[in-house]
């Protein structure tokens, strides 16, 4: 979860809401999202043999081996799948941001050439090449093996959460409680059209959700766990340890540097720190950065092939992306996953890395709403039916109250997040496609059953 969001995450919140409206939203989607996260935690041990992500899900809202079950399972599956390719160009994006603190010529704007009314800019161009090597260098590091993998991701994690504790540290210093003034006041959005409050947090759902997307990765990677109870353990667990630093990151932020200089940061973490303790500090959290976003990338590479081999291995997806080599690396999916994920990184040679960032956090945000939607709904229909509750009357009804305020969030940011119209018929579009490629799927008749372990 602790990726890119928090990273650049600051400077798109202080350009749609007031700070009263960004930590409002924080407080919003936090507990929506544990919402969401205590059903994924109830599902991988209530019903533990629909392990591998939250397609499973999907499909067991319906008849068994039905069209209509396979068809969700699939449709979810390709959604899931999509939100999370697309939101690796938020990931690498960032962490190309960051590296530019070191070759400042990455930003810069010089026009090359124009194409089709576009023009390719210096900085965009070697900005492009850099996320490229980053991204096949994940690529050839998974191909070697998933558990070398999740070795470099783990080493990353604990260095970026020990950097955070330092900069929360060195930032109280320097918070200026001026910055935070005026607490509240309507924001001026393109067109002049003013937000209140309550519209604030709404345009700010979108981007606080990002920040908590990979809250059901635990369920994804649950046919490598040991033990399932881990699964719901590493859930919640990691959504509070997430939710603390957000909330602390976002408030110093806004406290170090002022509304202005915080909306036209590149990288506002590094310029908050070098207004905390000098240039010194800049280099500090900028290396910083650059190892975080590494293990993200690693991590979030190796999630987004996992999911269509996952959906594979159960029948839900194109059999081709059940190929694995010989380390036991998902080779087929995570070819097609990659090259997805490098033509989505062409945005970055005519767009500034942090307008790049914004466009593709709200498309993967919102399609990775789709499977939390189904997750809860399938709790839902869990309860009604009290299957695996028949013993146990009280949590059956605690249960179906979280499962429906899990389910009651979701509707509400995708009600929140579609109301740009180009962003939401981009989503449509992305999501739609997936249908072109059904016939592909093997049907009941004719799948061959495979053991997920």
């Amino acid at each position: 979860m602790v990726g890119s969001g928090i990273f650049m995450l600051p400077r798109s919140l202080a350009e749609v809401a007031s700070p009263s409206g960004v930590l409002t939203a924080w407080l919003i989607t936090g507990f929506g999202v544990l919402m969401t996260a205590l059903v994924f935690g109830n599902l991988s041990l209530r019903k533990p043999e629909l392990n591998g992500g939250p397609q499973n899900y999907a499909k067991a809202l319906f008849k068994e081996d039905s069209q209509s079950s396979l068809l969700a399972g699939y449709l979810v599956s390709w959604g899931y799948w999509v939100a999370n390719w697309s939101g690796n160009v938020a990931i690498i994006t960032t962490f190309a941001s960051y590296l530019s603190t070191f070759f400042p010529v990455m930003t810069n704007k010089s026009i090359l050439f124009n194409v089709m009314g576009t023009s390719v800019r210096v900085g965009g161009v070697i900005t492009f090449i850099i996320c490229s090597i980053l991204l096949w260098s994940v690529h050839y590091l998974i191909l070697n093996g998933i558990e070398g993998a999740g070795k470099v991701n783990f080493i990353a994690t604990l260095a970026k959460v020990l950097g955070f504790l330092l900069f929360i540290l060195a930032c109280l210093f320097a918070f200026q409680s001026s910055n935070l003034v005026p607490f509240y006041e309507p924001i001026e959005s393109e067109g002049g059209v003013t937000t209140g409050f309550l519209s604030q947090i709404n345009n700010a759902a979108i981007a606080t959700l990002w920040a908590f997307v990979g809250v059901e990765s635990a369920v994804v990677f649950a046919t490598r766990a040991k033990k399932k109870s881990d699964v719901k353990k590493a859930t919640i667990l990691g959504l509070i340890i997430a939710l603390a630093l957000y909330l602390s990151i976002t408030l110093l932020v806004m406290g170090t540097l002022n509304q202005e200089e915080l909306i036209n940061s590149q990288k506002p973490l590094v310029d908050s720190l070098m207004a905390a303790i000098g240039p010194s500090g800049s280099m500090i959290m900028a290396v910083l950065g650059v190892i975080s976003l590494l293990g993200a990338t690693v991590g979030w590479v190796l999630l987004s092939a996992e999911v269509p081999f996952q959906a594979a291995q159960q029948r839900m997806f194109i059999k081709n992306f059940l190929k694995e080599n010989d380390k036991g690396a998902p080779v087929f999916s995570l070819w097609i996953t990659n090259l997805c994920t490098q033509l989505f990184l062409l945005s970055v040679i005519s767009q500034s890395m942090a307008s790049a960032f914004d466009f593709m956090i709200f498309i993967a945000t919102l399609a990775f709403l789709v499977p939390y939607l189904f997750a809860s709904l399938y709790q839902l229909k869990l309860v009604m039916r009290g299957e695996t509750y028949e013993k146990s009357g009280r949590s059956r009804t605690t249960d179906g109250i979280i499962a429906a305020i899990a389910a009651i969030y979701s509707f509400w940011v995708i009600y929140a997040g579609t109301s740009d119209l180009k962003t939401f018929l981009f989503g449509i579009a992305l999501l739609a496609s997936g249908i072109l490629f059904y016939p592909f799927v093997p049907k009941p008749s004719e799948s061959i059953k495979k053991p997920a372990d």
